[in-house]
C-alpha cells in the first residue's frame, strides 16, 4: 500500500508531546512491513537538518482562499527509513518560528494549511496514496476535504483514518476556515463541524474519516463517556462501530538500555547491573544524596492538569522528610505547578531536585538511572513514559486509566508477578499508597528484582502496532 500520514509533529526534528514519537515510530515500523509511506509534516523555525533535505517541489500553489502569495509553499523532502520519506511543508510566514503551537490570531488557517498543502503535494507529484492517515486535531480537516472538494479527484478514492492521541485538544476556531479551505458552508450545522459557535477540527474529523482509532483500548472506551469525552463524547459514540484502540509502541533505536548513548553505562535483562552506575551517575547530576539504599522516583513531564502531579505535590514531602526517597523531576508548563516543585527542591536540597525545561539526553539518564517512576495522570490516552521505564528496569507508579491501564500489571506484596504499582483513585492519599508500596517493594530485593525484569521482557513494538493499523487500513478500503 502506499500511505500518506499528515503529522504537525515528527520526531526527532519536531515535538511538543508524546505525538513526534508515536508518529517516527509508526511511520517506520510500517515502511518496515513493505509499505511506501510518506509523512507530511511543517518546516518549524526549530527543524534541524535543512541541509540533508533536498526539494521535492520549489513551488507548490495550494487550493486555498486569501492572498495568492499567502497560498504558495515550498515542500522539501528527507529520507526517514528504508521506504519512508518526510515531506516537509516550508512555509514562512506560517511555521517559520519555532513553536509547534503557538497562540496566534491566523491559528485556524495555520493548523489547515499544511494538511491541504500534503494533499496538493500528493496531486502535483503524481504519489496517490492507497490510505491518508491523519493525526490529532490540525489533520481534522482533510477527511472532511478528501469527501467534499477532492472527491472527483484523484484522491477521491483514498481511505482516511484518522487517529485520536488526546481527545482534551479539539481545534475550536473560528468558522472563517470554512472559506479558507472552499468548503460548503452547509458544513457550519451541529450535526456536522460546527461547535458552540466555532468549526470543531477533531469533530469534523471524527465524523468523516473512514476510520477512527485511538492509541489504547481503554481510553477508546472512555472517550465514549461524559467523564473523559470533553464533549464529544456523543460523536465518538457514533462512530464506535469504526473505532480501535491500538496501543503505541517503543522505538528501540531511541530507546533501548544496551545501546543508548545518553546514559552512563549499558545494562540489559541479561546484566543489568549498569542500571545502578545509571543511579549514582543520576544522584550526581543532581548533587542528591550518593546512596544506592534509598529508592529514586523520576517523573519527565509537562506540567499541566492531565498529569495529575499537582495531586503529588501533597504527598511527597511527607516522605522525603522521613528519609524515605528521592524525588527528581524535569519538565515544564503551568508556572504556578514549576514554582511548587522547585520549592520542593530548595526544602530537600538533598533529596530532591527539579530541572524545568526539556533535555531528552537527561530524560533518558532519568529513566535509567530512577528506580520508579511517576504518572499520576487524570487521564492517559496511552503514555510513553511508562512503556519506556519498564524498557529500563525501571518500575511505573501509575493510575489505572486509557494507556497506563492497559500496559502495566499490578504488583502486590507477596508477589513476584507483576510490573508496576497500580492505583485507581485521582487524589493524594492514592498517591501516597502508592509511593508506600513502592518503599515496600524496593525494600523487598527479590520481589524488586523480579518486577523490574517483568517490565524489561514485557514488549510493546511499534512492529505489534503497525501490523494492527495495517488491518485498519485494509478494513477502511473496503469501505472507501
Amino acid at each position: 500500500m502506499k500511505i500518506l500520514h499528515i503529522s504537525p509533529e515528527l520526531a526527532p526534528w519536531s515535538k511538543a508531546g508524546g505525538l513526534g514519537d508515536a508518529a517516527a515510530g509508526l511511520v517506520k515500523a510500517i515502511a518496515g512491513q513493505g509499505h511506501d509511506v510518506r509523512i507530511a509534516t511543517p518546516l518549524y523555525g526549530s527543524v534541524p537538518d535543512r541541509e540533508k533535505m533536498t526539494t521535492l517541489i520549489e513551488s507548490l500553489t495550494v487550493d486555498v482562499s486569501g492572498d495568492a502569495a499567502k497560498a504558495k509553499c515550498r515542500v522539501l523532502q528527507l529520507k526517514v527509513a528504508e521506504r519512508c520519506e518526510a515531506w516537509f511543508i516550508e512555509h514562512a510566514e506560517y511555521y517559520g518560528a519555532r513553536e509547534v503551537y503557538p497562540a496566534r490570531e491566523d491559528t485556524a488557517e495555520r493548523a489547515a494549511y499544511f494538511g491541504r498543502a500534503a494533499l496538493d503535494a500528493c496531486l502535483a507529484t503524481g504519489w496517490i496514496p492507497d490510505v491518508i492517515h491523519c493525526h490529532d486535531w490540525t489533520t481534522g480537516l482533510v477527511p472532511v476535504l478528501l469527501n467534499h472538494n477532492l472527491k472527483n479527484s484523484a484522491l477521491g478514492r483514498a481511505a482516511s483514518v484518522l487517529t485520536i492521541h488526546n481527545l482534551q485538544h479539539q481545534g475550536l476556531l473560528s468558522r472563517r476556515i470554512l472559506a479558507y479551505l472552499k468548503l460548503p458552508e452547509s458544513l457550519f450545522h451541529a450535526d456536522q463541524l460546527e461547535c458552540f459557535g466555532g468549526v470543531n477540527y477533531l469533530k469534523g474529523g471524527i465524523l468523516h474519516a473512514t476510520q477512527v482509532t485511538t492509541v489504547s483500548p481503554t481510553y477508546a472506551q472512555e472517550i465514549q463517556t461524559g467523564e473523559y469525552g470533553f464533549g464529544l463524547d456523543d460523536v465518538v459514540r457514533r462512530r464506535s462501530q469504526d473505532l480501535d484502540g491500538i496501543l503505541n509502541g517503543v522505538d528501540r533505536d531511541e530507546w533501548d538500555p544496551e545501546s543508548d548513548p545518553h546514559i552512563a553505562k549499558k545494562f540489559s535483562a541479561k546484566d543489568i547491573k549498569g542500571k545502578a552506575d545509571c543511579k549514582l551517575d543520576l544522584q550526581k547530576q543532581f548533587n542528591l544524596k550518593l546512596d544506592p539504599k534509598i529508592p529514586l522516583i523520576g517523573v519527565v513531564s509537562r506540567l499541566w492538569d492531565q498529569k495529575g502531579l499537582d495531586l503529588a505535590l501533597g504527598a511527597l514531602p511527607k516522605f522525603l522528610r522521613a528519609g524515605k526517597i528521592q524525588f527528581v523531576l524535569l519538565g515544564s508548563g503551568d508556572a504556578a505547578l514549576e514554582n511548587s516543585f522547585k520549592k520542593i527542591a530548595e526544602d530537600f536540597p538533598h533529596a530532591a531536585a527539579v530541572r524545568i525545561g526539556y533535555d531528552n539526553g537527561l530524560s533518558h539518564r532519568i529513566e535509567a538511572g530512577a528506580d520508579f517512576f511517576l504518572m499520576p495522570s487524570r487521564f492517559e490516552p496511552c503514555g510513553l513514559n511508562q512503556l519506556y521505564s519498564m524498557t529500563y528496569g525501571t518500575i511505573p507508579i501509575v493510575r489505572a486509566t486509557g494507556g497506563l491501564a492497559d500496559t502495566v500489571t499490578p504488583w502486590s506484596a507477596g508477589s513476584k508477578h507483576g510490573t508496576g504499582i497500580v492505583f485507581n483513585h485521582a487524589d493524594t492519599p492514592a498517591i501516597e499508597w502508592a509511593i508506600g508500596q513502592a518503599i515496600e517493594l524496593f525494600h523487598l530485593p527479590k520481589e524488586f528484582s523480579a518486577v523490574k525484569l517483568n517490565g524489561m521482557k514485557t514488549s510493546f513494538t511499534w512492529a505489534d502496532a503497525a501490523a494492527s493499523y495495517i488491518k485498519v487500513y485494509k478494513k477502511s478500503l473496503k469501505k472507501a
